[in-house]
C-alpha cells in the first residue's frame, strides 16, 4: 500500500497555514484510493523529548565505550525510524520559527538522523530513504524574495535539504508560501494580494504534488 508519513510542527493549530497546505497534500493523496495510506504524526501536540544522551545520535556500534542511553529512548528512536522506513512518501510542515525550523521539527530530525542506520558513515553506504521523494511545506510570515535584505535568511529548508537530500539521499521537493503575516499587520494592498496568491498557489501545488507522487 501507498503510504505517506505526514508530520506538523507549527505551534498555531487552528490558523496555521503550513498544516493547512499540508492537509491539502494528505487529503488529496489519500483520495487516490483506498490502499493510499497516511500515517500522521503532529510532532507540537505530542513533542518528541529530546535526545537525552548523545550516543543516541549513534547506532550501538558507533557509541563510545560505556554509553548507556535510556532503553525508553532507544526503543521510541526506532519507532520513529520504523515509521520513517515504511514511508514511499514523507511530507511535512515547516514554519519558519526565527529564520530555523521549530524546535519540536528539530528533535525529530536528531532521531531520525543517525550514520549507518539512515545515513552513510565512512565506508557504509548505508541509505534505505535514498530516492523517495520529501515534501517540505514552507510557510514564512516575511518577505524572502531574490534581491531582498532577508533573501537567505531562511535557515530551514537548507537544514532540512542538507539533511533529508544529501544525507539520507531523499529526493527533496518544497512548496513555498511567504507573507502569510501581510494581512494580519496591516500590511499594504498589494502584499497582501501576493500573500493570498502564493497560498493559492501552494495549495494547487500540493493537490498536484500529491496526485503525482501517488
Amino acid at each position: 500500500m501507498p503510504t505517506l508519513l505526514h508530520l506538523d510542527s507549527s505551534a498555531d493549530i487552528d490558523g496555521s497555514r503550513s498544516r493547512a497546505v499540508t492537509k491539502t497534500f494528505a487529503d488529496a493523496w489519500a483520495a487516490q484510493g483506498d490502499d493510499h495510506v497516511v500515517v500522521y504524526r503532529d510532532l507540537h501536540v505530542d513533542a518528541l523529548p529530546h535526545l537525552s544522551d548523545a550516543s543516541l545520535h549513534f547506532p550501538p556500534h558507533l557509541r563510545p565505550a560505556g554509553a548507556a542511553p535510556s532503553p525508553e529512548q532507544e526503543a521510541l528512536q526506532a519507532e520513529i525510524i520504523a515509521q520513517l522506513l515504511a514511508a514511499d512518501v514523507l511530507l511535512i510542515g515547516v514554519p519558519l520559527y526565527n529564520y530555523s525550523m521549530p524546535s519540536t521539527l528539530k528533535a525529530w530530525i536528531d532521531y531520525i538522523h543517525v550514520p549507518s542506520v539512515t545515513a552513510p558513515f565512512g565506508a557504509d553506504t548505508t541509505q534505505p530513504m535514498a530516492g523517495r521523494p520529501a515534501v517540505l511545506v514552507s510557510t514564512r510570515g516575511g518577505v524572502y524574495d531574490a534581491g531582498t535584505p532577508t533573501a537567505f535568511d531562511d535557515h530551514a529548508l537548507p537544514a532540512l535539504q542538507l539533511i533529508l537530500g544529501t544525507a539520507l539521499g531523499m529526493r527533496v521537493e518544497t512548496i513555498v508560501a511567504t507573507r502569510t503575516l501581510t494581512e494580519r499587520f496591516g500590511g499594504p494592498a498589494d502584499e497582501v494580494a501576493k500573500q493570498h496568491a502564493e497560498l493559492d498557489g501552494a495549495h494547487e501545488a500540493a493537490a498536484a504534488a500529491a496526485a503525482r507522487l501517488a
